[in-house]
């Protein structure tokens, strides 16, 4: 199976940044953990159900950056949510931008989608520079509504980009 020590040794090495905003990174420090998980995003793929996930490997050295991917909710509804991580030692080289960029492209082209949300804690501010840095406009600020790894209730900033914003 492609890229599992690379996809865990990424989480290990960005786990105390991605825990402050990701619940599952508890269960994704194995190896088997992450097998199971990469198994888990094949099936979603393969059945285009819950979330199509994607890897970020650097072309030029094949290196594992992270992954960017889309939740499904109604598939009558031709609108996603895009979300992201990149391993901590690859933050601020433009890749992020990059995949949203190409990943936008695809849920446009390909998937016929209306509109994409990215969803971000006010306080990540990194994921909220890739939001912004694409193109994507704060909508809405969602009080409490989702639950952080530590127990804590915190709002959620949604930006959006539809179609005709994007150009297509």
């Amino acid at each position: 199976m492609a890229f599992v020590a690379e996809n865990l040794e990424a989480v290990r090495e960005s786990e105390h940044e991605l825990r402050r905003f990701l619940d599952w990174v508890d269960h994704a420090l194995t190896e088997e953990d992450t097998i199971n998980n990469i198994r888990d995003a094949i099936d979603q793929f393969e059945s285009f159900t819950t979330e199509l996930r994607y890897s970020i490997v650097r072309q030029s050295d094949e290196r594992f950056l992270g992954m960017i991917g889309l939740l499904i909710g109604d598939p009558a509804v031709p609108a996603y949510e895009m979300g992201y991580w990149l391993r901590s030692s690859e933050t601020g080289k433009g890749y992020m931008r990059d995949a949203v960029s190409l990943l936008e492209h695809h849920v446009f082209t390909q998937l016929g989608a209306e509109k994409i949300e990215i969803r971000a804690a006010p306080a990540n501010q990194s994921s909220r520079t890739v939001a912004e840095r694409s193109g994507y406009i704060l909508v809405s600020q969602l009080s409490a509504e989702r639950q952080r790894p530590s127990g804590e209730w915190e709002d959620r900033l949604v930006y959006l980009k539809t179609r005709a914003q994007a150009g297509y």
